[in-house]
């Protein structure tokens, strides 16, 4: 019996130290008090797992569950919370978990592909690509209010989501000496950020930052140089 219980809890996750994507799952899978198994993938030389669990996209993260593996990061998320029901991450309200699932999909689908294009867009396109990703963050940061998380009192779903505005921007604006985030222009968005890292749990899955920004810098001097060479 108690072999059958270790099987049906094995659990293992193939993620990339730098990617946020990652760090959603590790956040998810310690806030629910999940034992895991963590694999670190290197993208440039794939293993021969990743590719099995992963043969459309060949792409972290990806959670395997008892030899199943499941896909994307949000996706991932709802899984999660749906076999491990203990510290639940979205909300009950069939409306607020409804609304929960928007914005996440707002953060990836709208807000990050508009913060990338400011800190890689040209010289005299800056002006307009960080008008149009201020827009987007005031949207987001609308949805806080005066609650201490996105998902009330306590960190949830969308906060877990959003760990890429929380150190990601903060990071990357840092190398990058465009700064789309203050105090002064986000103060609510900002308080949120310092609650998110006075949780423990979150803080010990942010990536190592010193790590981090080299990693931000070598990646951005690429990006940047490619993006010189298409124009």
């Amino acid at each position: 019996m108690g072999e059958e219980v270790e099987v049906k809890m094995k659990v293992k996750l193939f993620g990339v130290w730098s990617s946020p994507y990652s760090r959603r799952i590790k956040l998810a899978l310690k806030l629910k008090i999940i034992p895991f198994e963590y694999v670190e993938e290197e993208l440039s030389n794939k293993s021969c797992l990743l590719v099995k669990y992963n043969p459309v996209h060949k792409m972290i993260p990806v959670l395997v569950h008892n030899e199943k593996p499941i896909l994307e990061s949000l996706i991932i998320l709802e899984y999660i919370d749906a076999i491990w029901k203990d510290h639940p991450l979205l909300p009950q309200d069939p409306y607020e978990r409804a609304q929960a699932r928007f914005w996440a999909k707002f953060i990836d689908n709208e807000l990050l592909p508009s913060v990338w294009r400011t800190f890689l867009s040209k010289e005299e396109e800056k002006d307009k690509t960080k008008k149009e990703a201020s827009m987007l963050l005031k949207t987001l940061e609308s949805q806080l209010k005066d609650k201490c998380f996105f998902g009330g009192d306590k960190l949830g779903y969308l906060d877990i989501v959003a760990n890429v505005v929380a150190f990601w921007i903060e990071r990357v604006q840092e190398v990058v000496g465009i700064e789309l985030i203050s105090q002064e222009n986000f103060p609510i968005l900002c308080s949120w950020i310092e609650r998110f890292y006075d949780v423990s749990i979150a803080k010990e899955c942010l990536p190592p930052k010193h790590k981090h920004l080299v990693y931000i810098k070598a990646r951005y001097e690429v990006a940047h140089g490619t993006n010189k060479d298409n124009n």
